[in-house]
């Protein structure tokens, strides 16, 4: 059996859609290992110059009913929290401490989209549901806080604009219906090397 290949999976607990991308992870998983790497999704969106669906009104409620579908296509249970968007600082910050494993970060995306819940709202509850006590703090260490920046900064170096976003090869995976899209390129190494792709990253900007 070949030896898989190392592949960073950005995320943010804020997002419905890689909460949708990592119940299908499986897909990926004979031939990439890969590492759940906690990011703020605001950060991100501030350094790249991008916003989310939730900031814009009229993409706010296409884009949260399609994934009430995409999940009852899935059969994926799914439940929005009481609202959205909400700060994740906190709750990544946890994560980042913990240094949350795959099992944690699915328990984390649970609780969101599964249960229907703030961590903010429910602090406590929310770390009784991860497998740590109560009592558990919101994190205060600078190391923890200078961390979930640097995997923010990293995350737009690799190429990142959003979450989810799977990079390996150095190539960047954005979005949950790209699934597929790596996995060809799995068993096609050379795609961005064929011409249609190579001239595709390259096409003049006629606005500019």
């Amino acid at each position: 059996m070949s030896e898989k290949i190392s592949a960073t999976f950005y995320y943010d607990i804020i997002s419905p859609f890689a909460y949708l991308y990592i119940k299908q992870r499986h897909r990926l998983e004979q031939k990439l290992d890969i590492t759940p790497i906690p990011i703020l999704l605001g950060g991100l969106f501030r350094a790249t110059d991008n916003k989310g669906p939730g900031e814009i009104a009229a993409k706010r409620p296409h884009t949260y009913q399609f994934c009430v579908w995409q999940a009852e296509k899935l059969g994926i249970p799914f439940r929005f929290p009481e609202h959205h968007p909400f700060l994740t600082v906190a709750p990544q910050r946890l994560l980042i401490e913990q240094n949350a494993d795959w099992a944690m970060v699915d328990r984390a995306f649970d609780y969101v989209w599964a249960e229907g819940k703030d961590p903010n709202l429910s602090w406590s509850d929310f770390c009784s549901y991860l497998g740590l006590p109560s009592n558990t703090a919101k994190p205060e260490n600078p190391e923890v806080k200078a961390k979930l920046i640097a995997n923010t900064n990293q995350a737009k170096a690799d190429g990142a604009f959003g979450v989810p976003a799977l990079v390996f090869n150095q190539h960047c995976f954005w979005g949950v219906d790209t699934i597929d899209w790596a996995l060809d390129y799995l068993q096609r190494p050379g795609m961005f090397d064929e011409a249609p792709y190579a001239y595709a990253a390259n096409v003049p900007n006629g606005l500019n």
